[in-house]
């Protein structure tokens, strides 16, 4: 009997220290309830709107989200590797790959924002004069002002890289600095040390107040549209798939799509995300 209850005692501690771990684990833990399903994304989880969506959701379901912290090429490496549940990116060649080679399952459009070309007020590289993004980085490199890239193989970083093909530039030198971090981070080294760099509109919004130094300087092309899609795992391929999949038909929901578009509003005076009705005029 001694030995019988020490197991069991061992058993539960063992469960309760592997449920502490894999929540602490956890860049953010939103809800409440039993069930428990995981996610990767970077801006919409820095920025809170996952947080919203998830806590309005658990009020339904009884759920817990635990978010990672992660740019769009890391999320699909976590989804690939069934580290998490499901995933909210914007990268969408990798996204529609994934899903023929069939790691990856239920893509959703949800929402879009776009990306601004920020730099010094004084635009020493003229890329307000720019007719296309591609413009606007011949002109950065040609002038070789200093230009900061994530480098990290998040959509953003994408997104980049795709531009400087389309000017048939390879950027190097001193004046390009890669800073391997969020976006966030970098657009406040950015307003640091008076470069240029290419931000989604939802963050300038959330931190233009906190960046003295910036402004936009270059937006509208068509191609800086950023639409933003939901991936989960196949069906039954992580614990918390069922659960996911509820969470994308959630967010997709008329509920779910006025909390995305409304959010920001109040706090910043504008939304920081376009819906998925708005979004679809752009998604290819």
């Amino acid at each position: 009997m001694i030995r019988r209850a020490c197991a069991i005692g061992f058993l539960v501690m063992a469960l309760f220290i592997g449920t502490v771990w894999a929540e602490e684990k956890c860049d953010g833990l939103y809800g409440e309830g039993d069930h428990t399903f995981s996610l990767a994304t970077g801006s919409p989880g820095e920025l809170g709107i996952l947080k919203e969506l998830a806590e309005a959701f658990s009020k339904e379901t009884k759920t817990k989200l635990c978010w990672t912290k992660a740019g769009s090429g890391q999320s699909l490496k976590l989804l690939q590797d069934k580290k998490v549940d499901m995933i909210m990116v914007h990268a969408p060649a990798a996204e529609k790959k994934a899903i023929a080679d069939g790691w990856a399952a239920n893509r959703k459009l949800i929402g879009s924002n776009e990306f601004y070309i920020v730099g010094p007020a004084n635009d020493p590289a003229k890329i307000g004069e720019a007719k296309t993004a591609a413009d606007a980085y011949s002109k950065i490199a040609g002038s070789q002002a200093k230009f900061f890239s994530r480098g990290d193989s998040s959509g953003t970083h994408k997104k980049e890289m795709d531009i400087w093909k389309k000017a048939a530039i390879d950027p190097q030198g001193p004046w390009y600095v890669v800073t391997k971090d969020f976006m966030t981070a970098t657009l406040k080294r950015a307003n640091q040390e008076n470069g240029y760099f290419m931000t989604d509109s939802s963050t300038w919004a959330a931190e233009k107040q906190n960046l003295p130094n910036l402004k936009i300087l270059f937006r509208g092309d068509p191609y800086l549209v950023n639409t933003y899609h939901t991936l989960s795992q196949p069906e039954g391929a992580t614990p918390g798939q069922k659960w996911a999949v509820r969470f994308i038909e959630f967010v997709a929901s008329d509920k779910g799509q006025k909390i995305l578009s409304d959010f920001g509003k109040d706090k910043h005076g504008e939304g920081l995300y376009n819906d998925a009705n708005y979004a679809k005029q752009y998604d290819k």
